[in-house]
């Protein structure tokens, strides 16, 4: 295993299991437990690896309303809005954007009165002056993680 890409191969197994033990990763990896040790811990600290969850299916627990909301706000009411959205526990992503709009948020909802009534909700803020709500008809694709490229898997 060459070390220059054991951080990314770390990475690419966690991402395929991660309760993998450090022994089995390190035996896929060909390198010692405690250098599986060492490069996990530095990722962790770095910020790299923020924390080891499970991937949840939101659809099969009832949530499976996806909207995204496109949002243009008052330039000064930025932060506020994006700080009010990312505290709602359904909503799964707030982006700043560039273009026509300069929030995308996405969210997850039981049905589309929840949908409708927590979106009411979240527009009341007086720093939104638009809002375009789009509701998802079909997941074709849904990752919120993807493998990372090195230099022996770009070529291949």
């Amino acid at each position: 295993m060459v070390y220059e890409n054991l951080d990314t191969d770390l990475i690419n197994e966690l991402l395929g299991n991660g309760r993998t033990s450090l022994r089995s990763l390190a035996e896929t990896l060909d390198v010692s437990v405690t250098t599986v040790s060492n490069h996990l811990q530095e990722l962790e600290e770095t910020g790299v690896i923020r924390g080891y969850s499970p991937t949840v299916d939101y659809d099969a627990l009832g949530y499976d309303v996806t909207a995204i909301m496109q949002l243009t706000v008052e330039g000064t009411a930025l932060s506020d809005v994006t700080d009010s959205l990312r505290e709602h526990h359904q909503i799964l992503s707030v982006y700043e954007v560039t273009g026509g709009f300069d929030i995308i948020a996405i969210g997850k909802f039981r049905d589309t009165d929840d949908m409708n009534g927590q979106i009411k909700s979240l527009l009341n803020d007086s720093g939104i002056n638009e809002s375009n709500t789009s509701v998802v008809l079909n997941k074709v694709s849904e990752h919120d993680q993807f493998e990372i490229d090195t230099d022996t898997s770009s070529s291949e």
